[in-house]
């Protein structure tokens, strides 16, 4: 399990980041027609001289084999601050607008992460789910971020050693099993390292909020419009701060912080899950068929608890070479707390386990670590960890840290803090020093920003969208009251409407509007 891995819902995120693009023929080239102008009160900053050629590359875009949608390949500097010291090759893919109405320019969409692939988030969703009018009047476009999916993933694992590495106790009871959890998490950084080297120091958010100005320019537009869910927020609220002159029409759902240090992030995240889990747990107690009791959402988490405990001590059969022990379960929870409509599924898991059937949550936690049936896992953990621990410094440095944390953790959630307290201590094996740090995004001078936050959001507490949208000198607070990861497009006429508003007519809606 892994922790600070803000994504948008199991169903759309998780269900479409597996897909590829393949059978790529030749094909047509076009660029397309600029944006209009946005309102911004700075000047676009002219391009570095040293980086002129990559924004004047031509862009071959190639029929994808995957019905109405385009490829490509750009080409970046694989370190800015050093240009002509070696290029990555990032992977694009778009579907033109199709009408009627006239073309407003490119929607670039990011499901989040980080890790998450846009392209297969691009093809398997935004591109057909999005409403009618929005797809009518926009290039839909993605971009996989640097080290994610086909730019040049980072690899760390075999899929039998990723198998070994996800069951590994994280809980652990004795100094053997903290040793225990070390050496994993050093292996997994070791493994990064030996598979990746030369790309790991470069796949920092910030330099992926300047491929997408890159890429901005490539298409002919003057501005960035954008949707960015989960982490996908943070990645477009750099780009604000970095470019606040060519920001467009940004919309950043299930908002990230900022100018939380890692370990507040980790912790708020914590806090988050408990109470979409309180939020599942008193859904439970009203049905007859609930497996962790019917009198309260207390009753349900101590039952909980104890599951993980039993597992804990004895993991149960499958019916796969795997077993479902304490690690596994608990990341099957997790993974059903982002979207309501697995609850039903989570529920009949738990009832499974009961039994002494782990077939449930375990298929639950693969979902979450994209693990097909083959054994292959995708490379959204490992691209997670790559860009969480370059983001920022280390939650901490030593297991001793992770124990004087230990009460505030438990604190935030007595059925997932110590769990994710010592997930946290992943980064501070890292080969690769941390290049970010905290800090809070004005973006002065950006236009209109629309930032979207649930009130039950286990992944990016609703405070976050808060503090976001109260940062950004033109942020705007949208609010959806309900549960699960994220807002748009997941059935809350009001929030669409809103937002299909402000992408068409680049009217953000009334600040603090509140739907439900």
């Amino acid at each position: 399990m892994h922790t600070r891995r803000p994504f948008r819902t199991l169903a759309l995120a998780l269900g479409t980041a597996g897909l590829l693009i393949s059978g790529c023929s030749s094909g047509s080239s076009s660029s397309g027609a600029a944006s209009p102008a946005q309102a911004a009160s700075v000047s676009p900053s002219p391009v570095p001289a040293a980086l002129k050629s990559y924004y004047a590359q031509h862009l071959s875009w190639r029929d994808c084999g995957v019905s109405g949608f385009q490829c490509t390949t750009m080409k970046a500097p694989l370190d800015y601050a050093k240009p002509d010291g070696g290029e990555i090759k990032l992977a694009v893919s778009r579907k033109k607008a199709t009408g009627p109405g006239k073309r407003i320019g490119s929607l670039l969409v990011n499901p989040g992460g980080p890790g998450g692939s846009a392209i297969g988030y691009l093809q398997g969703y935004a591109a057909i789910g999005y409403p009618a009018q929005v797809r009518a009047r926009y290039d839909m476009v993605a971009i996989d971020p640097r080290g994610v999916a086909r730019s040049e993933p980072v690899e760390c694992l075999t899929g039998p050693q990723m198998d070994v590495y996800t069951q590994v106790d994280q809980t652990p009871d004795d100094d053997a099993e903290v040793t225990k959890l070390s050496g994993a998490f050093k292996k997994f950084a070791t493994g990064c390292e030996k598979r990746s080297g030369e790309v790991l120091p470069h796949v920092s958010t910030e330099e992926t909020a300047r491929d997408m100005d890159m890429l901005r320019a490539l298409l002919g537009d003057e501005h960035l419009n954008y949707v960015g869910a989960s982490y996908g927020t943070f990645l477009g609220a750099t780009y604000a701060e970095l470019f606040p002159g060519r920001t467009g029409r940004l919309v950043l759902d299930g908002a990230m912080d900022p100018s939380l240090s890692s370990i507040e992030l980790n912790r708020d995240q914590t806090a988050g899950f408990e109470t979409a889990f309180q939020s599942f747990a008193q859904d439970c107690v009203r049905k007859s068929d609930c497996p962790l009791g019917t009198t309260s959402a207390d009753e349900a988490a101590t039952r909980l608890k104890k599951l993980f405990t039993e597992l804990d001590a004895k993991p149960i059969p499958t019916g796969e070479s795997r077993d479902l022990g304490e690690s596994l379960a608990t990341t099957g929870v997790i993974a059903a707390m982002y979207d309501e409509s697995a609850w039903p599924q989570l529920r009949e898991a738990l009832t499974a386990a009961d039994a002494g059937d782990g077939s449930g949550l375990l298929a639950l936690a693969d979902s979450y670590y994209e693990r097909e049936p083959s054994g292959e896992y995708a490379n959204l953990m490992y691209a997670n960890a790559a860009v969480n621990c370059l983001d920022l410094p280390p939650a901490f440095a030593t297991p001793q840290d992770v124990t004087k944390a230990l009460p505030s953790f438990e604190k935030a959630s007595p059925v997932f803090g110590e769990g994710f307290a010592w997930a946290a201590l992943n980064c501070a094996y890292w080969p690769v020093p941390a290049t970010g740090t905290a800090h809070r995004i004005e973006a002065e001078g950006a236009a209109p920003i629309v930032v979207v936050g649930t009130t039950r959001d286990p992944a990016t507490p609703y405070h976050w969208a808060e503090s976001l949208a109260d940062q950004l000198s033109s942020g705007t607070l949208l609010t959806y009251e309900g549960d699960g990861h994220t807002a748009y497009g997941r059935g809350s006429d009001c929030i669409d409407t809103a937002i299909n508003t402000y992408l068409l007519e680049g009217t953000p809606p009334p600040a603090d509007k509140k739907c439900s």
